[in-house]
């Protein structure tokens, strides 16, 4: 099955077939599993190894956030198929609108990194909230402007929350 994975601006042609990955033109074995009980997968991509965390997002396609070696990436996959009848219809991928930013976890409001009016990108920074002694940057998944802001500094939230709700952009 050939994908087509953007990251980072960037996109690149991946075939998957079997134990083996061609990435743009380059064939690589492959093996990778997943930690029972984490959100981890060990992935072996040649000679190289990682530890990547690995979480979708919501909104429409396939969105993901991957964490490896200490940063953090927003991947989107699109399969051979999709792209091909995105170029025959002419609709490309689309931008979701706004939403609600949600607690993924009960924990502590450490601070709120927006303003109400605020106009905002997907990956924005929204809301720090500490949770299991460490502290998560909570992002926008859409773009829009922030609408509601339900919680302040110093709040505690119960998982499902809602922390930030953003509206559409007015044209």
């Amino acid at each position: 099955m050939k994908y087509h994975v953007s990251i980072r601006g960037r996109t690149y042609a991946i075939d998957v077939d079997g134990g083996s990955v061609t990435i743009d033109g380059e064939k690589l074995e492959s093996h990778w599993a997943v930690i029972p009980g984490t959100p981890l997968i060990h992935l072996l991509l040649g000679t190289d190894s990682w530890t990547v965390a690995c979480q979708q997002l919501e909104g429409e396609g396939q969105r993901w956030a991957l964490g490896a070696a200490g940063e953090r990436f927003e991947v989107e996959v699109r399969d051979d198929r999709s792209k091909q009848i995105e170029a025959l219809t002419g609709q490309g991928p689309k931008t979701a609108v706004g939403g609600v930013v949600k607690a993924p976890m009960p924990g502590l409001v450490v601070r709120v990194e927006v303003q109400l009016g605020q106009h905002v990108a997907p990956g924005t920074g929204i809301v720090v909230v500490e949770a299991m002694k460490m502290e998560n940057e909570l992002r926008a998944q859409t773009r829009g402007v922030v609408a509601q802001i339900h919680v302040k500094a110093g709040d505690r939230v119960e998982k499902g929350a809602a922390l930030v709700t953003l509206s559409q952009p007015q044209s």
